[in-house]
């Protein structure tokens, strides 16, 4: 292209009609550029430049691995710069992956229950995306290690820095075994705003999210508030209601967020990941879950047009942590839809 049109800075003003088809590529690409550069207006062109001859690992707007819905996000990012297993990208293409966040000051019971997590998911075959931040998700990543599994994570800095600095031999271990991604290149300084640019990231990289702890003001609500907006399955464990670093996630449960007691009523939500080891075709998270037992169509009878979790206790005579399960199910098969305050509503 830059051939054809004469220089980088000629291509990203020129109109689309003016650029070549390139083979393999077609009309496609040159949409999702042009929808790229209208978005950034005027972009670092020579950074783009020193990426491509310098033979970097490195995504490029417009690159066939790159993750299509990363062009949709109101701040695409001009780069993706990796280092790991490159296999790992069509799994977050399709968004086969689950993101774990959460506070980095976690309870005990916060950091077991994310190290437990890494560890399932990883059983189960899916890619853990997280940020390698301090607790929640430095403990969900160990756990993905120690299960096997393939961690993806997502950098505030240059994949040359690590942060926190006792982090490098996670850091290391996640690029040996897993996937590291960073937007910044080589260079860039750290700055507080990177780190929550990260999780438009994080949750367009996954195809569920889910909330282990987190205060009231947490990046973790922000990529909460982002799953919703892109109609995600969203997860939330909950915690003591008398710790304040869980008082944001608690809240959650409020809303429309889906109860998760035990890793394993995750992995049984989201079955075989990509990566399982099985004769059975992995299935994307957004495939149509399968239709609920006949045993829940009494759930439905007492859910009537809508209801609370409360009401369903006293109707069926039941646990909510009884209820819960079986509510996430029928929501997943696209029969319920979840509402604040802990109600449910037929579709």
């Amino acid at each position: 292209i830059r051939d054809s049109l004469g220089s980088l800075e000629a291509a990203w003003h020129a109109p689309l009609r003016d650029f070549p088809v390139l083979p393999g590529r077609g009309r496609q690409a040159l949409a999702q550029f042009d929808r790229f550069r209208r978005r950034w207006g005027e972009a670092p062109l020579e950074h783009w430049a020193q990426q491509v001859q310098g033979g970097r690992r490195v995504l490029l707007p417009g690159d066939g691995a790159s993750p299509p819905q990363l062009a949709e996000l109101e701040r695409p990012p001009l780069a993706l710069h990796w280092r790991g297993y490159g296999s790992l990208w069509p799994c977050l293409a399709r968004r086969q992956a689950v993101a774990v966040v959460g506070t980095r000051r976690p309870s005990r019971h916060g950091l077991a229950i994310a190290e437990a997590l890494g560890r399932a998911l990883a059983a189960a075959g899916w890619p853990v995306v997280s940020g390698l931040a301090e607790g929640i998700d430095a403990a969900c990543h160990r756990g993905c290690l120690v299960g096997g599994g393939r961690p993806v994570g997502v950098l505030g800095t240059p994949l040359e820095r690590v942060y926190p600095r006792h982090h490098g031999a996670l850091q290391r271990q996640v690029g040996e075994q897993g996937l590291l991604i960073s937007e910044h290149p080589a260079g860039t300084p750290v700055r507080a705003g990177h780190f929550a640019s990260r999780n438009r990231l994080q949750v367009a990289l996954a195809g569920a999210v889910v909330v282990v702890e987190c205060p009231e003001r947490s990046g973790a609500l922000h990529s909460a508030r982002l799953a919703w907006r892109q109609q995600l399955p969203l997860w939330v464990v909950p915690a003591d209601a008398t710790r304040v670093s869980a008082r944001g996630s608690n809240r959650l449960l409020g809303a429309s967020a889906s109860v998760l007691l035990e890793p394993a009523d995750l992995v049984n939500q989201l079955g075989p990941g990509p990566l399982a080891r099985s004769v059975r075709a992995p299935q994307p998270l957004a495939s149509p879950a399968p239709e609920p037992a006949a045993a829940d169509g009494a759930l439905l009878r007492a859910l009537g047009e809508r209801a609370s979790l409360e009401e369903l206790c006293a109707q069926l005579q039941e646990p909510a942590g009884s209820l819960a399960p079986r509510l996430l199910a029928l929501e997943l098969a696209g029969l319920v839809r979840a509402e604040p305050g802990l109600h449910w509503r037929r579709i």
